[in-house]
């Protein structure tokens, strides 16, 4: 038996039933095990560019580095805790936060860890009870979580004593002081009952555009509701322009979003429009219908919170407000 030999193949010439290996930049030959040829962008032998962080890392990466400042400058004797013959942790320990916050240690420590977790309001209040935090404070937790404060009480609105007993003496002439988001801060009686009961409403939801699109009763009370959607919402868009990346100002456009289709329609439009003092017709429930003028006044130097003042065109409006005022009174 005679062997065959092979035949001899030359440079160049690819062998049947194979084919040739290439080498991408960045990887591996697989024939050498070698790094194939440099990245052209990066000029780094065998290695990817990476993508920039993303908004919500950075952002997770300042809230974990800010919880751990404020554990780390808290005593135990401040949170009336024993400090212990063997504390080596600067002021309070994860688990200790986390007891005080009534939520689970591994939880508390993913987010000292920047991890992407869903934090509610309700817990970022709490940590920041028990971490002893300031309004300032407090604030830029929740500014760095992208979440809305469920406590926005007395203390947290920045409304003086002074300009509260401004407004209570404006009556019978409705009175609001609120932010350029339209959140409402303070208001007197006589406001607080001109377009719905606002005692009656949690705090979260005292605002004028969220009730304008989503609150039946203050809807009715908008004699021309739908010139008054759009201009409320160009009004907000304007003002948007200086805090668009503000979390606060997105979760109330994201939140109006999900429960309105109204709003979903209006904020497509993009429209914009420059605050404005002018007359509105409202329908109110108890007195029937009054025609007011509104004019702001800014409360400060910059254009932050503002008060407006709503005053009768004519008398017969006039004479509902102290009819409203009246029955207010009446009530107690």
């Amino acid at each position: 038996m005679t062997a065959t030999m092979p035949e001899t193949v030359q440079p160049g010439t690819a062998i049947p039933g194979t084919e040739p290996i290439t080498a991408t930049p960045g990887t591996v030959n697989p024939g050498t095990g070698q790094p194939g040829p440099s990245n052209p962008e990066t000029g780094n032998p065998g290695t990817a560019q990476q993508p920039p962080p993303t908004d919500g890392a950075v952002r997770r990466g300042e809230l974990a580095a800010f919880l751990r400042s404020r554990r780390e400058r808290i005593t135990p004797e401040q949170v009336g805790l024993p400090r212990g013959a063997r504390r080596r942790t600067p002021g309070l320990r994860r688990e200790e936060v986390a007891h005080l916050s009534a939520v689970g240690v591994t939880w508390y420590t993913w987010l000292e860890q920047a991890r992407d977790i869903r934090v509610s309001p309700q817990v970022l209040d709490a940590v920041a009870r028990a971490l002893l935090m300031d309004r300032a404070e407090r604030g830029h937790l929740f500014a760095l979580a992208g979440a809305t404060d469920p406590v926005r009480g007395k203390e947290c609105t920045g409304v003086p004593v002074p300009m509260r007993q401004m407004l209570d003496q404006l009556s019978p002439f409705p009175a609001v002081v609120q932010n350029s988001r339209f959140d409402i801060l303070a208001y007197n009686r006589t406001y607080g009952r001109l377009l719905c009961d606002l005692d009656a409403l949690p705090e979260e939801d005292r605002n004028c555009l969220w009730l304008a699109f989503t609150h039946t009763e203050w809807r009715e009370s908008l004699v021309d509701l739908h010139g008054t959607l759009r201009v409320m919402a160009a009004k907000f868009r304007a003002s948007m322009a200086g805090h668009v990346a503000e979390p606060a100002w997105k979760a109330l456009v994201a939140r109006l979003e999900a429960a309105s289709p109204e709003f979903r329609e209006i904020w497509a439009r993009q429209e914009v429009v420059r605050p404005v003092s002018q007359s509105k017709l409202f329908r109110q429930r108890d007195v029937g219908v009054l025609r007011l003028s509104s004019t702001g006044l800014w409360t400060g130097p910059s254009h932050g919170p503002k008060m407006l003042t709503y005053t009768p065109d004519d008398e017969v409006s006039h004479e509902r407000l102290e009819q409203l005022q009246a029955l207010i009174r009446a009530e107690g």
